[in-house]
């Protein structure tokens, strides 16, 4: 049977198999739902090697949970999640030799947005981790974007990010205490979501935002559970309440409950990186933090019952006609101008056409040596334009120009069609006072071309 995915009902079946990893292992974070990190030193010292501690935590998921799982030991947290669907245990020290033979397509895990990376790196021939951490980091920093700089880290065996040196506030941590004890679901949702954002503007307030979690229950009994949560990014205001809520839901539901209501919640950030992205991200679309956090959750809605492209945003980008400098990208994906800063010769300067002829008007368009310019079927002029005469007037010389477009392309089918292109051009004036003209020209592709004026600014 195939269930449509559930993050909630994942954290609620996945609560029994951190509960069980926990009773033998001090340190346990939970990942996400089907992932839990664990501390291997003591715990394998404790029961007699990494091979006896993996072979426990397998039975003891099983006697308790009810369900099989894989277990491996690698250095940093990537390296031994892919040990892990191996069944793997590589010795401290040599994470970046079990990496280097890897798809470079492992990069892009669960949760992590590395697909265009990785993309981009299969283009270039870097099919293999190995391959990729080979390149030296002053290079990656140079060529790639931002997040490649993580992804080579990753690749080399060596953690996701370094640690942070800042000493953190001591009033941090988020407590809410309950007169009457949250014993059903509902009310615990209620809860995470006030919890959730008291938390998040607490951190963004120091400029910090949290990567590692921990949810501290108290019970009316006195009874306390503790669940450590690591992200790969940063937590928003959503994440956190969703993680609060998952968390409250396994424990209320789990088969050892606790005996008593839940009367008191803590958020403790057990590891922090600095908010300023996270920061850029919420306010792309405005200062309110909150308000662009709500946006984005309805967009991403409309995405999910629309698709991807159902939501775009305009990215300034690099390109010589007005058409190529804004690119349209779907709702989330990352922003990163391709070349935008570059040159680019031939790009027209600016005023763009703006006024339209009320009636199509010949032109001349000629190269340096008098002849009429051609345009091919594949958009490409014969020579670069030289002058333009409008409707018969004298001709002007071309000081920069952009194109060709071909905007109607021959159908299959259709004789005697002729298929259109558009070409962009900026006139030198008659003398400073008239200044520079720019026009948008049309020309009909083949042997015998047909120049006529589209759009002007004078």
């Amino acid at each position: 049977m195939v269930h449509q995915h559930d993050p909630d009902r994942d954290a609620r079946l996945f609560e029994p198999v951190a509960a069980a990893v926990e009773a033998q292992a001090v340190g346990v974070e939970v990942v996400r739902p089907g992932l839990v990190a664990v501390p291997v030193d003591g715990a394998a010292g404790y029961f007699g090697g990494e091979a006896a501690l993996a072979e426990l935590l397998i039975d003891e998921a099983a006697a308790r949970a009810g369900v099989e799982c894989q277990v491996g030991v690698a250095d940093g947290l990537f390296a031994a999640t892919l040990a892990a669907r191996r069944s793997a245990l590589v010795p401290r020290g040599r994470a970046g030799e079990f990496l280097a033979p890897l798809s470079i397509g492992e990069l892009n895990q669960p949760g992590d947005d590395r697909g265009e990376l990785v993309d981009l790196l299969k283009r270039l021939g870097l099919r293999t981790l190995g391959a990729f951490a080979a390149l030296a980091e002053r290079d990656v920093a140079g060529r790639f974007p931002k997040d490649a700089i993580t992804a080579h880290r990753l690749a080399r065996g060596l953690s996701e990010r370094p640690p942070l040196r800042r000493a953190l506030p001591p009033d941090l941590a988020v407590t809410e205490t309950f007169d009457e004890p949250l014993r059903r679901i509902d009310e615990a949702a209620f809860v995470a979501k006030t919890l959730g954002e008291r938390f998040f503007a607490g951190l963004a307030n120091h400029g910090l935002a949290c990567t590692r979690l921990a949810i501290v229950a108290v019970t009316e009994a006195g009874e306390e559970r503790v669940r450590v949560w690591r992200c790969a990014e940063p937590l928003t205001a959503r994440s956190t309440a969703d993680r609060v809520r998952w968390q409250c839901e396994g424990w209320l539901t789990a088969r050892d409950r606790p005996t008593a209501g839940i009367v008191r919640l803590r958020l403790d950030p057990e590891e922090v990186a600095g908010g300023q992205a996270l920061q850029l991200q919420l306010g792309s679309v405005g200062r309110d933090a909150a308000a662009a956090e709500r946006a984005g959750r309805a967009l991403v809605r409309i995405q999910g019952l629309l698709g991807p492209d159902a939501v775009v945003t305009p990215l300034l980008d690099g390109g010589r006609g007005p058409a190529e400098r804004v690119r349209l990208i779907p709702w989330g994906e990352p922003r990163r101008p391709l070349a935008a800063d570059r040159p680019w010769p031939g790009r027209l300067p600016a005023p763009s056409p703006t006024v339209v002829p009320p009636r199509p008007v010949p032109a001349e368009v000629l190269d340096a040596v008098g002849d009429v310019v051609r345009c091919s079927t594949r958009g490409e002029l014969g020579y670069p334009p030289s002058t333009v005469a409008v409707e018969g007037g004298p001709p002007r010389r071309v000081i920069g120009s952009a194109g060709p477009w071909v905007v109607h392309p021959a159908l299959p089918g259709r004789r005697g069609e002729r298929p259109l292109a558009r070409v962009q051009v900026v006139l030198e004036g008659d003398s400073a006072e008239d200044g520079d003209i720019a026009l948008l020209l049309r020309v009909t592709v083949g042997d015998d071309p047909q120049w006529t004026v589209e759009g002007c600014y004078d």
